[in-house]
């Protein structure tokens, strides 16, 4: 399978994420924040700059990852202020897609609603009405955007957004009857918050043309003390879970990208030796 890595989990320098990259013979560069910037944000010199470092390297960029409607809640609408805003910052990736070749882009969700949906009275006092409804009309410019610009969107299952399960990105592309365009990026560590167990129950919700992209972390989630842990890679509630995924998508075919999301540190912030505490653990169970 494609392995990569979100290069600012190595280090905002390029150069360095690259250097790192070599090192480990790695392919696939996902974006977030390069140098001073959130993708999305550079100059078109800047731009021209990453593509040349990464083509020049044998790198292919395999994501532009910015934070596209996080933050917004439902009570925004398609068009006021801040969805204007995002919608602008979205139109300024895609323009950088085109130059650096990624055939991706990352969007988000709304804030998090915890109750969406109940039955035998939790639907009268429990559920925040009309939340989800206010998801897919925030999405659906974007979705047409994409379509128009021959790019492709995943949405990320996140921690605190509306979307936070397989369940909810399936729903909601079915919902927009995207899925031509709209893709889920399954991040199973943020779906641990939720509660929704990685296999079998995630990923028989995406394999069925539903998985676009994957970022891979580790964790331990205690969500009754509202505290989350980030551990290296094998060491938390995931551990025993990434073969059987690993063997499931290979026999299923998945032709995307795997990224390792180095968002680790052994307690002294130094995020790199993360990095390297846990990718030969990630590219023994994911490599080919």
């Amino acid at each position: 399978m494609k392995l990569g890595v979100i290069c600012d989990g190595i280090s905002r320098n390029l150069d360095h994420a690259i250097d790192v990259m070599d090192e480990f013979y790695l392919t696939y560069a996902e974006l977030q924040f390069v140098w001073d910037h959130e993708v999305g944000d550079h100059s078109r010199e800047d731009i021209q700059r990453m593509d040349e470092r990464l083509r020049g390297r044998g790198k292919h960029v395999s994501c532009l990852s910015r934070h596209i409607f996080a933050g917004m809640t439902s009570d925004n609408r398609p068009g006021d202020a801040l969805h204007t805003q995002h919608m602008d910052a979205l139109k300024r990736v895609i323009d950088m897609a085109h130059v650096v070749g990624s055939p991706l882009v990352r969007i988000m969700t709304q804030k998090k609603e915890q109750i969406l949906w109940g039955s035998h009275g939790a639907e009268k006092w429990n559920v925040a009405h009309g939340a989800w409804d206010t998801v897919a009309p925030m999405i659906a410019p974007a979705v047409e955007l994409a379509r128009a610009e021959g790019v492709k969107l995943v949405v990320e299952t996140g921690n605190g957004t509306m979307v936070n399960s397989n369940y909810t990105a399936r729903k909601l592309i079915d919902t927009l009857d995207a899925k031509d365009v709209l893709k889920v990026l399954w991040d199973p560590a943020n779906n641990c918050w939720c509660h929704e167990l990685a296999y079998p129950d995630g990923y028989a919700e995406v394999k069925d043309g539903y998985l676009g992209h994957v970022h891979i972390k580790d964790v331990q989630v205690d969500t009754p003390r509202a505290t989350l842990e980030v551990r290296e890679m094998g060491k938390g509630q995931l551990g025993p879970l990434f073969q059987p995924i690993a063997d499931a998508m290979r026999a299923d075919g998945y032709d995307g990208v795997i990224s390792f999301e180095s968002v680790y540190h052994p307690g002294n912030g130094d995020f790199e030796a993360g990095f390297r505490a846990s990718v030969g653990t990630f590219k023994s169970i994911f490599g080919p």
